[in-house]
């Protein structure tokens, strides 16, 4: 996938609108009961940016982004400021957080998680871009360093692997892979140093590593 691993500057989305999407395909039976079902197994998110700038150099800023992404052709790295921490927004991230599983003594790598929700209705969604510097990891409740993180991918790596039915929890600050999804940008000259910007989509991007 092609990323480029730096993230919008946080100006640039103030004002911004969005959240998550789901897609789920309902049939209506001619009884009226219904068959629903999806495709999709992770939610995506979208954005909508830029609308709220009034400044000419925030705007030359945001297109100098847009073009040193070529448009829709490289992703990039999105502070979504409602949702960019492994605990509730105004908290701080602790090592205990969210479980990404168990050790068995061999296994070492352990992909970043969040959980929603409680119970068995509860989703897991899968944390590729964690912000550097910012993971912390616990063994059994317990606080640990002995470990690396690939931030591209959101993976931890223990340099020993954990012991069988040790709990494996982690706190830590994300970003949203993201892309443009426009290939154009369009800004109004309301003044000689003000302006308008046509908002400007935004769409998640996957990102897979093995873990």
């Amino acid at each position: 996938m092609a990323f480029h691993e730096v993230r919008l500057p946080a100006r640039l989305a103030f004002g911004s609108s969005g959240g998550v999407e789901r897609r789920t395909e309902v049939v209506t039976l001619g009884s009226g009961f219904e068959r629903r079902s999806t495709p999709w197994a992770d939610g995506r998110r979208r954005y909508l940016i830029g609308a709220n700038l009034a400044s000419l150099d925030d705007m030359a800023t945001l297109t100098a982004f847009f073009e040193a992404r070529r448009g829709r052709l490289y992703g990039f790295r999105f502070r979504d400021f409602a949702d960019c921490r492994s605990c509730a927004p105004g908290t701080t991230p602790a090592p205990t957080d969210q479980l990404l599983g168990e050790g068995d003594g061999v296994r070492t790598r352990f992909a970043l998680t969040k959980r929603y929700g409680d119970g068995e209705d509860a989703w897991s969604r899968r944390i590729a871009k964690p912000v550097e510097g910012t993971v912390r990891v616990a063994l059994d409740g317990v606080e640990t360093t002995d470990f690396a993180v690939d931030a591209a991918f959101g993976v931890v790596e223990f340099h020993v692997a954990p012991g069988e039915g040790a709990a494996v929890t982690a706190g830590f600050e994300f970003d949203v892979p993201v892309r443009f999804d426009a290939d154009r940008i369009e800004v109004t000259l309301e003044s000689f140093d003000a302006g308008r910007m046509a908002a400007v989509p935004l769409i998640e991007v996957r990102v897979q590593a093995d873990a």
